[in-house]
């Protein structure tokens, strides 16, 4: 029977292999299972199939992915099947970060440099608080959720109910306000930050992009809070009359003041017996360095509750043991009273989401043992720290692994295994082909390069899209700028992307802004593209992580959601995994013919709305900037320097006239156009370089 928690808006019903793998993963968790695979092929709707076993069970559950990307595609997905409940993304805060290290073999150390944007910051928050406050709750998260987060019986405890009619003191409720780590402003409000105006206070949550005015009113025994307003943020237009509201801390490590004193007195006694430690050992510099930072992160604490680095002295907050495992984002999901979990827990591409998982730990460890030894922190910041692997498997309860290609562990430690090879479009796995790298002496065959192009050039004729999977992130700029020149709407995407352009790019190669899609790895598992009819594995017999058989296959499955999908494998030799990956596509694609014939089933492409991700993860703040620079972007490419002069000019008369908010959008989209600049000036350089080099070395390079 289903349960009335989860409920799925779709006109899909399940088809191919999906109603017996859903019985099959439902039957699993009621008999419960600790551990299942759904072994599902690419296109075969493993999403689909998860939010049915969601909806069936009835459990808040975690879906964890292994990059922002993946995760932000997953978490729209599942928006759409479940607009009535509680979806939310939680991946690293961090636009850019540089974790604080020492290198000892050079005394060098590195200060701790972070970027974070905080709109990815404002959905951790909307996680962590629909986690503690509803039941109909899914989070889409990257592995960061297994990286130490404030404690949920803290944070929970620190919220506080504002309601009409309350008798508050107005200073107070300041005071209260910056106690949960809100930050007073006289200008524009963001989240986390709050202002008095007159007998009016306005305060932004961390986690909704609205402000709460709340009006007060005198009576004989004291103030009280006479109306409550929703204010829209950018039109300041009043929504609505409200009653109350609950406003959560605005940063996950809060500690009442009891508390505070306890671990302000812990940390000074462990600073003691350390500064002993390093002292007796002949490490007078060394202690003489922790003595002053320890000190100076103190005052703070002791002063305004907060210090830079703060994370790193959670274990004494917390109250934790040493080496006891740290509070993450799983220990905000619901426990039973014996503390076992009491979620689901679905990793997604656990092929590749659980080795990352299981390598957090000892990367982590290495660094911070550094810091320890040379004086710069405490003992205690080691357990600052992400959970080790045999302590996220407690943590997650009951696990459904999804795979094209399940991992060594994944089979290892599964009690069920269900297959879903059967698609409820009729597709079958893509057809595929080997052809040389090398360009033959005779020149009937001109090589990987100039083969794919002519490939791709077919598609791109009536509609479709090309994927071109290289071994480097050079290989994919160059062949990039190569496409390019070639006049093919190209673009390329690799780690150094940042998550929300790589998103974007993603959209408008599915809307047809780009024909062909270069990368290296990172088109490989759960990218969703219909689109894409052609793939071409370049150097595809060079054996390695890169071209293994679980590679090669999620790469020719990147091809499977159209009923046209071709995968060429450029190869000089056939290689052990490249045998293994088209012996076991072949396997499939017998099945899938056979099973398309015995009911009469016909094909057909998958036809998938096309949305923006990034919508659901800007701010009006960007997507005001964003528009800005599609509108512009005529006048600027006509003459750079000049358009950039005049926005210099707009953003200046805007701060005349103290209109910030104006400013600060010119500002970044000056940002922006700078940026595009500064690209566009390398790429005319390493131009210029390459025809004093001549072009046709370029050629051969590719040949």
């Amino acid at each position: 029977m289903k349960s009335s928690v989860f409920k799925i808006n779709t006109e899909y019903k399940p088809a191919g292999d999906q109603p017996k793998a859903i019985e099959g993963l439902v039957e699993g968790v009621q008999k419960g299972l600790r551990h299942q695979v759904l072994l599902g092929v690419t296109g075969s709707g493993k999403t689909y199939t998860a939010a049915n076993v969601i909806q069936q069970i009835g459990k808040p559950t975690l879906v964890i992915a292994h990059n922002k990307t993946l995760a932000a595609q997953l978490a729209q997905e599942y928006k759409e099947f479940f607009p009535e409940n509680a979806v939310h993304y939680f991946v690293s805060y961090y636009d850019y970060y540089q974790p604080e290290a020492y290198i000892a073999h050079s005394d060098t150390y590195i200060e701790k440099e972070a970027q974070i944007n905080e709109e990815i910051d404002r959905l951790r928050h909307a996680s962590t608080q629909a986690l503690l406050t509803r039941k109909d709750v899914i989070i889409v998260a990257s592995v960061s959720c297994i990286y130490g987060l404030g404690s949920p019986e803290e944070y929970k405890k620190v919220n506080m109910e504002i309601k009409k009619g309350d008798m508050v003191d107005r200073a107070e409720l300041m005071r209260k306000f910056i106690t949960m780590h809100f930050t007073r402003t006289a200008g524009d409000l963001s989240p986390g930050t709050f202002r008095a105006l007159g007998n009016v206070i306005e305060v932004m949550p961390i986690n909704e992009r609205v402000i709460y005015r709340l009006g007060f009113k005198a009576t004989p025994k004291g103030s009280v809070i006479d109306s409550i307003l929703l204010i829209n943020e950018v039109t300041r237009v009043i929504e609505s009359e409200i009653d109350a509201f609950f406003l959560f801390p605005a940063k996950h490590f809060v500690t009442p003041e009891d508390e505070r004193v306890r671990a302000i007195a812990d940390i000074k006694h462990e600073l003691e017996a350390q500064l002993k430690k390093l002292t007796d050992a002949g490490k007078i510099l060394e202690a003489e360095r922790l003595k002053r930072r320890t000190n100076y992160d103190l005052a703070l604490i002791r002063e305004v509750g907060y210090c830079n680095g703060i994370e790193n002295y959670s274990r004494h907050f917390s109250g934790k043991a040493p080496g006891e495992a740290p509070d993450t984002l799983l220990s905000y999901f619901p426990h039973k009273e014996d503390g076992t979990p009491d979620f689901l827990t679905i990793i997604d591409e656990s092929h590749v989401t659980v080795p990352q998982i299981g390598a957090m730990f000892a990367g982590d460890a290495s660094r911070k043992k550094n810091l320890i030894d040379f004086g710069f922190r405490l003992p205690s910041a080691a357990d600052n720290r992400p959970l080790k692997f045999d302590e996220f498997e407690k943590a997650v309860g009951q696990v459904v692994y999804t795979s094209a290609t399940p991992g060594k562990y994944e089979l290892e430690k599964t009690q069920k295994t269900v297959e879903q090879i059967i698609r409820p479009t009729g597709l079958v796995d893509p057809k595929l082909t080997v052809k040389p790298v090398i360009a033959d002496k005779g020149g009937s065959y001109p090589g990987q390069i100039f083969d794919f192009i002519e490939e791709a050039e077919k598609v791109i004729k009536v509609g479709q899209r090309a994927i071109a999977t290289t071994l480097t992130k050079k290989m994919a700029e160059d062949l990039t700028e190569y496409l390019k020149e070639k006049k093919i709407k190209t673009a390329y995407i690799h780690s150094d992307v940042e998550t929300l352009e790589r998103i974007q790019i993603l959209t408008d190669f599915r809307k047809g802004k780009y024909d062909i899609l270069v990368g290296v790895n990172l088109l490989r598992e759960g990218l969703d593209l219909p689109e894409v009819s052609l793939i071409g594995i370049l150097d595809a017999d060079k054996e390695g992580f890169l071209r293994s058989e679980t590679s090669l296959i999620q790469t020719i499955g990147r091809a499977a959601r159209n009923v046209d999908g071709h995968v060429i494998l450029y190869a000089d030799q056939r290689t052990g995994s490249m045998d293994r990956a088209i012996q076991e596509t072949e396997r499939r694609r017998a099945i899938q013919v056979a099973y398309n014939e015995k009911h009469d089933i016909t094909p057909k492409t998958i036809m998938k709305k096309i949305q923006d991700i990034t919508e659901h993860i800007q701010s009006e703040h960007q997507k005001t900037v964003s528009n800005l620079l599609v509108l512009d972007s005529e006048a600027f490419n006509t003459d750079p320097k000049k358009f950039l002069k005049l926005k210099y000019d707009q953003m200046n008369k805007a701060v005349e006239i103290l209109d910030f908010e104006t400013a600060a959008i010119l500002r970044d989209e000056i940002r922006a156009l700078e940026g595009r600049l500064e690209r566009s000036e390398k790429i005319a350089k390493k131009k210029e370089k390459e025809k004093t080099k001549g072009i046709r070395a370029k050629k051969q390079s590719f040949r």
